[in-house]
């Protein structure tokens, strides 16, 4: 019974999609744009987004020009967004906020196209361009449409989207410091705690800048060492005052007497030198 019950709903499911099929072939060989609009309209308010854009987009050229160019390039634009082309759909968007900028649909239009950019930004192990993009979309919206009722749920998305770029720098140094470059690894860390000072990575990047300082001067020629433990003083010092209670202060405190003690052996020598 169950099998039958199946067949009945696949069957109608094919029923709809070749009737939906043959609405959209008999209106674009039917040669009437009006027609094929009142039967993209239909299609699109029966949620068949995509045979409903191919009537919008048969018919396209014909209003160009036209009042109803507006709203059918919207609809059109809707219905790629409709789909999840986000790529698609945010640059017919573009198209339409540029070209209609005192459209009926013109908030609506904004909101979609920068949705699309935060729907393509990717998770911050890849590359940020997008997400760097998504943010000037949203943040443009958002300054344009202060009022709009759905601001608060771009502001989620902003700082969404402020932690991947935010965890992709922590990413960025890291990895320097996992493959032993840790001169590179202390300057990406310094720059990422300097563009997100509220990042909540900030206590392990200080940790992770400091290891690479002391590694730094410990592998580093002779003539270079003792600036380097003394550089490797200065973020401990810093560390020790930021997270006094931090579970790395022990480690951090065994290579901090190492430094020091290479610092007063260095330095006794260099002074006997100079007597």
């Amino acid at each position: 019974m169950r099998a039958f019950g199946g067949y009945i709903v696949t069957l109608v499911a094919t029923v709809m999609l070749v009737a939906s099929c043959s609405v959209v072939n008999e209106a674009i060989k039917s040669g009437d744009p009006q027609y094929a609009y009142q039967q993209a309209v239909m299609l699109y308010d029966n949620g068949k987004w995509d045979k409903a854009s191919s009537l919008f987009e048969a018919c396209r050229h014909i209003y160009m020009g036209t009042p109803r160019e507006d709203s059918l390039s919207f609809y059109n634009a809707r219905c790629k967004f409709k789909l999840h082309s986000w790529d698609e759909a945010s640059t017919l968007l573009d198209e339409y906020r540029r070209k209609f900028g005192r459209s009926p649909f013109i908030e609506e239009a904004e909101g979609m196209y920068a949705l699309c950019h935060y729907y393509m930004a990717p998770p911050p192990e890849r590359d940020q361009t997008m997400t760097s993009q998504a943010i000037i979309a949203i943040t443009e919206f958002m300054s344009r449409y202060p009022e709009s009722e759905n601001y608060d749920e771009f502001q989620d998305m902003l700082d969404n989207l402020t932690d991947r770029l935010m965890e992709k720098s922590y990413m960025n140094a890291y990895t320097y410091f996992k493959i032993g470059r840790y001169k590179a690894a202390i300057v990406a860390f310094k720059n990422a705690m300097k563009q997100y000072p509220e990042s909540p990575r900030t206590e392990e990047m200080m940790y992770y800048a400091t290891v690479a300082a002391y590694r730094l001067a410990e592998n580093s020629v002779e003539s270079k060492q003792l600036d380097r433990y003394l550089a490797m003083l200065d973020h401990y010092y810093s560390f020790l005052a930021e997270y006094p209670e931090s579970k790395h202060i022990k480690e951090l405190e065994r290579m901090a007497k190492a430094s020091r003690n290479f610092i007063d052996k260095n330095r006794t020598t260099e002074d006997s030198a100079d007597i």
